[in-house]
């Protein structure tokens, strides 16, 4: 939680990003990017149905069916509203414009037609700015003819897209509400145009709305089910006539001006479905994003203020969605500047506490840590002393000083380096190898320390101080007690399966229990106990060579064998005794291999170990 004059700087970054979202928002900054939040919401909406409207489409087809060139001739457009009318349309629109003479003929078979009709919707780009137009050769003609003039007229916003329709330009009501006037004998309420127009509530990508070639209309093959109950918009589609624009659900796609023509009238049959949300909205949405990163980082770790920002966007996003199909209009773009800037200022706001807060606790932290760092090296020597104590504490009851424990950790460390292990890896079974020999804490002295060979039942016995020994040190979490664990059980098991507790064989045995046994019974061999002399140097390695691949592993004993040359190093001693206190005898080869010929073994290692 942030308190103080730390709190006062989250909240200077909150108020600063609020003040430029604001500024931002009154020099319509973004607006443009905001049109395109309204192509992602029709995009999210999907497309909706279009059964009172249809669309006949003077496009490329129509020049080759009919081989004709633009404009066509009067007469033709003539015979598309006898058809239209004939098939049953509603309301026909025609979305050409007639204000210039031709012939007389044409003209007038142009005329007759749209009195056949009745109602027709003339559209035109032209007025006189009182709402006086040309079209059909002037006002009274279209009086005369049944027919209504409607202006054309769509303006686009930024980016060349069109999103609105006018109530009317230049005193000439638009073509969509002087129709759907017609259709539902009430037009809409010019109040609810705005200054800007009434949002389309387009129904989809272009080609949603039913559209059918003005030559298949004109020769008679398209279906009149298609047309029968519908507001039919005529008009130019194909690319060339230049009557097709951008939409927000255009896609990569242009819309022709029917198709357009053909949304806005359903939008207006359907009560201007869409509405601008009312201004206040935006603010409250732009001042309650600007505010949530900052209360979120005094309430909260920096962190999950941070997490908030997307996760605010997408919430608000979800909201202006829901809100968009209930027919409202929400400003998102603002609003998600606010919290954009706010988080990125409570965030910089933040660190630049944090990093003076740390200055501040430095040296204190570089003291407690140097402490912890002191405390952990100790904790971990003791457990180290501990361990070895202990194991030279059951060593010391077979008659053996803590050299041999000593000797088998240095020994085991060494072969495992040397194998390839790493550095710390090879030092813990060095240090858990200590701990081998754990279990003869449980074994009566009668039998650990009988000078003579052991009887089967003692033997028996005898070899239960590798499941002591994992049972001592069973359950511990930590890494050195449970490698001494697996090493105390394991370290019997023979490479031929013939060991005991388990009889593991070959890679079954672990690892570490695979180097300890070798250099347990190397040194147990070369040891003097009460029950055996102490063997020499060439015997101890005959014995391990003779007993590869039965009793030990064979890759360690071949390693071991190459690193016994070079242990003086490792071992200060005197110089004119053998490898831990014995004296070197000759047998081995320069590179540490026994020669069986020149060694006299007793034939099997003798070890109680």
């Amino acid at each position: 939680m942030v308190r103080g004059r730390d709190g006062l700087v989250i909240l200077a970054a909150m108020l600063a990003a609020m003040a430029l979202a604001l500024f931002a928002k009154d020099v319509h900054l973004l607006d443009g990017v905001e049109d395109e939040t309204v192509a992602m919401r029709f995009e999210a909406r999907g497309a909706q149905p279009a059964d009172r409207v249809a669309v006949v489409a003077i496009d490329d087809a129509s020049f080759s069916d009919l081989e004709v060139q633009w404009p066509f001739k009067r007469s033709l457009h003539a015979r598309a509203i006898d058809a239209l009318r004939e098939a049953g349309a509603k309301q026909i629109v025609y979305d050409v414009q007639f204000t210039e003479p031709t012939t007389e003929r044409e003209d007038l078979a142009l005329y007759r037609a749209v009195r056949r009709a009745g109602d027709v919707v003339l559209a035109t780009t032209e007025t006189d700015g009182d709402g006086g137009t040309n079209v059909l050769g002037g006002d009274e003609n279209v009086k005369q003819a049944g027919a209504h003039a409607g202006s054309a007229n769509l303006e686009t916003d930024r980016g060349g897209v069109i999103h609105r329709f006018p109530y009317a330009t230049g005193g000439l009501r638009s073509v969509a509400t002087v129709t759907s006037g017609l259709v539902t004998g009430e037009s809409p309420d010019p109040e609810a145009f705005g200054h800007d127009g009434a949002w389309i509530d387009y129904a989809g990508a272009p080609g949603t709305v039913p559209t059918v070639s003005f030559s298949d209309l004109v020769s008679g093959k398209a279906d009149p089910a298609r047309f029968r109950g519908r507001v039919v918009v005529v008009g130019a589609s194909a690319p060339t006539l230049q009557d097709v624009h951008s939409t927000p659900t255009s896609d990569d796609r242009l819309m022709s001006g029917p198709e357009i023509q053909a949304n806005a009238i359903a939008t207006a049959l359907r009560g201007l479905p869409l509405r601008d949300a009312p201004g206040w909205t935006g603010v409250l949405a732009l001042l309650l994003l600007g505010a949530a990163p900052a209360l979120a980082h005094m309430r909260a770790r920096r962190l999950r203020a941070a997490v908030l920002a997307p996760l605010a966007a997408v919430t608000f996003a979800a909201v202006a969605q829901f809100a968009f199909t209930r027919g409202w209009m929400v400003p998102v773009t603002y609003p998600l500047l606010a919290l954009i800037l706010s988080t990125l200022g409570t965030m910089s706001a933040g660190f630049v506490i944090q990093r003076r807060e740390r200055d501040r606790v430095a040296e204190h932290n570089d003291v407690l840590e140097q402490r912890v760092r002191e405390r952990t090296a100790e904790l971990r020597d003791t457990q180290l002393d501990v361990v070895r104590r202990l194991g030279q504490a059951v060593e010391s009851r077979d008659g053996d000083t803590g050299e041999h424990i000593e000797r088998i950790s240095r020994l085991c460390q060494q072969l495992a380096r040397k194998i390839g292990l790493a550095e710390d890896e090879a030092e813990l079974i060095g240090h858990a190898s200590t701990m081998h020999d754990v279990g003869k804490i449980g074994i009566p002295d009668s039998v650990l320390l009988k000078p003579s060979r052991l009887d089967p039942g003692e033997w028996e016995l005898m070899q239960s101080h590798t499941t002591i020994g994992a049972s001592i040190l069973a359950g511990s979490r930590s890494p050195l007690l449970q490698t001494a664990e697996s090493i105390a059980l394991t370290h019997h098991e023979r490479w031929d399966g013939t060991g005991y507790p388990a009889g593991l064989r070959g890679d079954a045995i672990p690892l570490a229990a695979r180097i300890c046994a070798v250099c347990d019974v190397f040194d147990a061999l070369l040891s003097k106990r009460r029950y055996k002399r102490g063997w020499t140097m060439e015997e101890a390695i005959a014995e391990l060579t003779a007993q590869r691949g039965r009793h030990f592993d064979p890759m360690l004993v071949d390693v071991f064998v190459t690193m016994v040359p070079g242990l003086d190093e490792d071992w200060p001693i005197d110089p004119g005794v053998g490898v831990l206190g014995f004296r070197r005898l000759p047998g081995l080869d320069a590179g540490g291999q026994a020669d069986p010929k020149a060694v006299n073994g007793p034939g099997a290692s003798v070890s109680r170990s």
